[in-house]
This record gives C-alpha cells, structure tokens and sequence, in this order.
C-alpha cells in the first residue's frame, strides 16, 4: 500500500483518485472547492481535505511527510507547479506527477526535473500507470518515455533467469544496464544477456508500457 496525495479533484482528480482507491492505495484528495468531493462517490474509502494545494499546512495534514508520491492536477499550471514545487522541495516527497497543460512549458519542468503528463486524453490512465510503476524506481522522463532504476522480479512471475531481449520486445522497453544482486559486476547488455532476480536493473519504458511492465519490478 502507497500513500499517494491527490490535488485537484476535477474529471481526473476523482477518476485517479478512485482507480487508486480500488487499488487499496491510501489516498487523500485535496481541493479547494468542497463541493468537488462529491465527485468521488461512495465507493471512495481515501480521505479528503479542503483546501489549497501548494499550501504547506494543507499539505502537511495530507500526509505530505510520509508520502510516497503527489499528483497535481488542478486545472491550472501555475497551481500544479507550485504544488509540485513545496511537495518537492519542503516535504521531499519522491515522485511529485503534475498535470501540463500548455506544451509551451514542457521545457520549464524538464529542466526544474519534474514528472509530468501532457495532453488532453487518456490523462488519468497515463498519471496512473506512472504512479503504479513504482515512486521509488523513477529517474526521469523524456518526452513519451521513463528512464526507472528497479530490482528485477522474477519470482512473482515464477521465473528463474530472463533474457534482455524477453523484456524489451514485449513492452517497448530498452534495457540500459543491469548490476548482478550481489553487486559484484555491472554490465551493458545485449539482447541474449541473462538477468537474474533480484538483479538491478536501469531501463527505458514507454507510458503507455508502465502498467504492464509494473509486474517485473520489485515492491
């Protein structure tokens, strides 16, 4: 179970917030609007707190100190960034998700090294499949693609070894390097390289890939 703060309870402030609600992740949903709540339905076992976002005392009694990731998604960019900004920089939350909504400002949050999603669907399905790959294993995005660090999960798929190339022709990934779990070598792979579990793994996953490839990372 993740602790995961939602800020902005819109159309997909409240779909995210359910579908990871569902997920049996510990969520609170903040808004300044309180009539935004109403959204959530009844099925919605998280918490909610009115107020404003990028406000630290809101964000303090979300839980912001033991969270494991913040998605903003207000209908404003100046909003999410700021939130984005205290989530990030005061309570080093590590994995802060905002909605963009002018492309124009792709270049900003690159360079300011925040996670971000862009566009006008599949929004909600994108910012979760970023939060279900793990908070911890993100490094960074460019443009489409997630560049994650993770230890690699064989077990939970009863498997014993697997080759590079099983990874990456059925996920859109491109595995970058890879260290063995006793730490004793790290290599480059090619495609008939053979990773074990447990192993360190870096790759480069497509969005639309992160959900699916989730299986083979390590909780």
């Amino acid at each position: 179970m993740s602790n995961i703060i939602v800020v902005g309870c819109g159309r997909v402030g409240s779909q995210l917030a359910n579908m990871l609600s569902e997920n049996d992740d510990n969520v609170c949903v903040i808004d300044k609007n309180p009539d935004a709540f109403t959204g959530l339905g009844r099925a919605f076992n998280g918490s909610v707190i009115q107020g404003v976002g990028f406000d630290e005392e809101t964000l303090s009694r979300a839980g912001a100190n033991e969270a494991d990731c913040v998605a903003a998604v207000t209908q404003s960019d100046n909003a999410n960034l700021m939130t984005a900004e205290v989530a990030s920089r005061l309570f080093h939350v590590p994995h802060v998700i905002t909605r963009l909504y002018n492309p124009g400002h792709e270049h900003a949050y690159e360079q300011l090294g925040f996670d971000y999603v862009c566009g006008t669907s599949l929004v909600t399905e994108d910012i979760y499949a970023k939060i279900s790959s793990g908070h911890g294993f993100h490094i960074d995005t460019f443009g489409e693609f997630e560049v994650l660090r993770f230890s690699l999960d064989l077990e939970g798929n009863n498997m014993k070894s697997i080759r590079v190339s099983q990874l990456e022709r059925p996920y859109e990934v491109r595995i970058i390097a890879f260290e063995r779990a006793d730490g004793r070598s790290c290599s480059l792979p090619t495609g008939d390289s053979v990773l074990g579990h447990g192993d360190a793994v870096l790759a480069c996953v497509k969005h639309s890939a992160l959900q699916d490839f989730s299986r083979w990372i390590q909780e």
